[in-house]
């Protein structure tokens, strides 16, 4: 597991000008009789649909195209110093994959009329971060960021919609990991978008400076099937126990808001339903 810190970031505000670069180099090398097409998933998506993640460190995609665009990807690398595969479709070998993901995509933007970019919707997009679930990077907490923007929209995603995806891109009987089973339940059950975003991404920071740790200490032990296990049984850095889980801290907040309504005189009851505020 190497550090993020050593590469460079992509960004929301250069995302687009290096997808803009790489048609151009892809033109150049492959001519224009035959197009591609590129499906943003993961990180990138997040950054071309939303507003509260800043950056990532590679374009997870599924790219349908001629060989040309692995050359197109390296140039593009070398000319703006990015890391060597910094578009790729690795995520294929992962969970989160589906080969369903180009019939639900979604237009994003072409360039130079010859690369055509998709995306995919929210509902589509939590689903694989869902199935994918890893506690040391964006997922769970690019979960909560997506319905909380749409929650501040006026446009919410419900509980229902998301296991629809979930189902339509993996299979009704599709396990998602436990992690982020628990997290679906915590952000539904209690609502509070903007704690549990702050609690989650405190939570993967921790985790992954908790496996760097780890890695300085036993330098290439570790492998990806070790990392839930080093997460679950490692205490978290100075601290005699382990966290609470995220369910269960947002309950006992939810308990005692009702606990504090329940014990409102009935005049303060009376003003509250009726003073005109939802």
């Amino acid at each position: 597991m190497s550090s993020e810190k050593e590469l460079a970031p992509i960004t929301r505000d250069n995302l687009n000008e290096y997808l803009k670069d790489l048609a151009k180099e892809f033109r150049k090398l492959n001519g224009t009789k035959t197009p591609a097409e590129i499906i943003l998933v993961g990180g990138a998506a997040v950054l071309a649909g939303y507003g509260f993640r800043d950056l990532t460190y590679d374009v997870d995609a599924v790219i349908i195209a001629s060989s040309a665009m692995k050359d197109a990807i390296s140039r593009i690398s070398d000319k703006h110093s990015l890391p060597h595969g910094w578009l790729n479709a690795d995520f294929k070998r992962t969970a989160s994959y589906s080969d369903k993901l180009p019939g639900i995509s979604v237009y994003y933007k072409t360039f130079s009329n010859i690369v055509t970019v998709r995306t995919v919707t929210a509902e589509y997009l939590l689903a694989m971060k869902l199935m994918s679930g890893r506690r040391y990077k964006n997922d769970l907490s690019d979960i909560v960021g997506i319905l909380w923007e749409h929650q501040k929209s006026g446009n919410p995603i419900s509980l229902e919609a998301v296991k629809n995806a979930v189902a339509s891109l993996y299979g009704v009987s599709a396990v998602i990991p436990e992690t982020s089973s628990q997290l679906l339940d915590a952000v539904f059950a209690v609502g509070d978008y903007e704690s549990l975003y702050k609690y989650t991404r405190k939570s993967e920071l921790d985790s992954k400076e908790l496996l760097l740790e780890f890695e300085r200490k036993y330098p290439n032990v570790m492998k990806n099937e070790d990392i839930d296990g080093i997460l679950s049984t490692s205490r978290y850095r100075n601290s005699g126990v382990q966290k609470e889980s995220m369910l269960a801290k947002l309950e006992e907040k939810k308990r005692l808001v009702a606990e504090t309504e329940t014990k409102q005189s009935p005049a303060d009851s009376s003003k509250r339903l009726n003073d005109g505020h939802d």
